[in-house]
C-alpha cells in the first residue's frame, strides 16, 4: 500500500467521528446492573470488558462479582445512542449526560439493584 494511501487512512480514521451513548453490563445471576456512558461506547465497553479481565474494574463491587461468578455470567450491551445532529451549537457531551442520567434512573443502578453509586 503507498504511504500516501495509508496515511489518508490514519488521518481518516482519526477524524471519524465515535458513536456516543450509554452501554450496560448485567450479572445474569442476580439481574443487578452497572450503566455507564461514553462519547466513545463502543470503546469503552470494550475497555471495561478488557479491564474486568484484567481484575483491575474501578467499580469494586462489580469486578468482585465478576470474580467470584466468572465473565459468562455477565452480558454487555449497548442500549443508547447519541442521537447526532447537525448543528453547530449541539453539545454532545451534555446530551451524553442528559442519556446517561435517564438511564440510571430507568435501571435503578444503585443499591441491591446495580453497581452504579449515588
Amino acid at each position: 500500500m503507498p504511504q500516501e494511501t495509508r496515511r489518508d487512512l490514519v488521518r481518516k480514521y482519526k477524524e471519524t467521528v465515535r458513536p456516543a451513548g450509554v452501554f450496560v453490563i448485567r450479572n445474569t445471576l442476580d439481574g443487578r446492573v452497572y450503566v455507564a456512558g461514553s462519547l466513545d461506547v463502543e470503546g469503552a465497553m470494550n475497555r471495561a470488558r478488557f479491564e474486568l479481565g484484567l481484575r483491575s474494574h474501578r467499580n469494586k463491587a462489580l469486578l468482585h462479582d465478576w470474580i467470584a461468578h466468572g465473565a459468562g455470567h455477565f452480558s454487555f450491551e449497548v442500549i443508547d445512542r447519541v442521537k447526532e445532529r447537525d448543528d453547530p451549537a449541539f453539545d454532545r457531551a451534555a446530551e451524553l449526560g442528559k442519556l446517561l442520567e435517564l438511564w440510571r434512573e430507568e435501571l435503578q443502578c444503585n443499591g441491591d439493584k446495580g453497581y452504579n453509586t449515588p
